[in-house]
């Protein structure tokens, strides 16, 4: 059985993480989670799959922010203790 992971990736701006995140949903087998406008104009996504997947979408979404905005984070946790959804969502 395949194990999972949580991504996360944070900007600086909506639309730039519009963006990123319909690119990530595209480039793999993710799921969308939850997303924060953090403040400042900064702005958090968190998607989840298998940890190979996770890593693609987050290569991808890292990506497409460079290409047209401001990655503040990105960051990928393979097996999270299932608590961590308390915090996330």
């Amino acid at each position: 059985m395949a194990q999972s992971a949580i991504g996360m990736l944070e900007t600086k701006g909506l639309v730039v993480l519009v963006q990123a995140t319909d690119a990530m949903l595209k480039a793999a087998n993710v799921k969308l989670m939850s997303w924060h406008r953090v403040g400042s104009g900064y702005c958090s996504c968190y998607i989840t799959g298998e940890v190979a997947a996770v890593k693609a979408a987050i290569e991808v979404g890292t990506s497409a922010v460079r290409e047209s905005g401001e990655l503040v984070a990105a960051e990928v946790l393979p097996r999270p203790h299932d608590d961590l959804q308390l915090v996330i969502s």
